[in-house]
């Protein structure tokens, strides 16, 4: 593999103390996403194109690209990241899992910064956007 260890894919676990369904809705809804995350008018369809509204970074194109309710649905986002929702229902309670790929440490983003730069900081965010999550669903 030419792709360093570091350049895995960003992985994110949390439990969150309600049922899968609910989950879901925070995932798979514009509403829901935009609760913990940023703006968007995500559709939870095969192949349906959206924006999210990355505040200062402008709007970013993004695409749904699997849609298995209630446990996976993964979009594109941007020209390179593929984000994965990943949920497992355990007792009344959920597992997430988040997925951030499409890191290359060769490579910049579109706005021109290395991807080893900003990997790490986006592994920071998500840090903190799935415990936002995690709050504002058991709220």
């Amino acid at each position: 593999m030419s792709m360093n260890e570091n350049f895995a894919e960003v992985r994110k676990n949390i439990v969150i103390n309600v049922p899968i369904e609910k989950v879901w809705g925070y995932v798979a809804t514009a509403e829901g996403i935009a609760a913990w995350f940023m703006p968007n008018d995500m559709e939870p369809i095969e192949g349906k194109e959206f924006i999210i509204q990355a505040g200062p970074w402008g709007n970013s194109a993004c695409k749904v690209t699997e849609v298995n309710p209630p446990n996976r649905l993964s979009f594109e986002w941007g020209e390179e990241w593929l984000i994965t929702f990943e949920l497992q229902e355990q007792d009344g309670q959920t597992e997430l899992t988040l997925i951030h790929a499409g890191w290359d440490e060769e490579k910049q983003t579109e706005f021109g910064e290395p991807h080893t730069e900003v990997r790490s900081r986006m592994s920071g965010g998500w840090d903190g956007l799935v415990l936002k999550m995690k709050t504002v669903v058991e709220a």
